[in-house]
């Protein structure tokens, strides 16, 4: 009997997320066709439905389960220690000093390695 049920919800859960898809599609379609409507309306229009498909697609199972991940997400994020700006300007000039003094590197490197190469094959410049 269990499993009749557990049926019946993923099967109902496939229709919602079916019919959510179905309404982006449709507002998506709508938005191009009425492209000589104000886009302030097509866009109102957009965000109404992405609205409408979001609600029916939150009442599945994979949809709590989504909504469920974000907010942990969102947990995790608060408890992440951000750097002060003190040191995120520190690392940047870091960061920024060291790709130049690779650069300089490699570009000594290339005028090397074409010196060497063209005293090896006689082109002397």
């Amino acid at each position: 009997m269990n499993s009749n049920v557990e049926t019946a919800n993923t099967t109902l859960d496939t229709v919602k997320l079916g019919l959510s898809l179905l309404i982006v599609i449709a507002a998506l379609v709508g938005f191009y066709i009425y492209a000589e409507q104000d886009l302030l309306y097509r866009v109102l229009g957009l965000l109404a439905a992405a609205g409408i498909s979001i609600a029916i697609a939150l009442q599945t199972e994979k949809g709590r389960q989504i909504w469920g991940y974000f907010h942990d997400a969102q947990i995790e994020v608060r408890k992440v220690v951000w750097p002060t700006r003190q040191e995120t300007v520190q690392t940047t000039l870091i960061v920024i000093f060291m790709v130049v003094l690779v650069a300089i590197i490699l570009w000594l490197l290339d005028m090397f390695l074409g010196w060497s190469i063209g005293s090896i094959m006689g082109h002397r410049s």
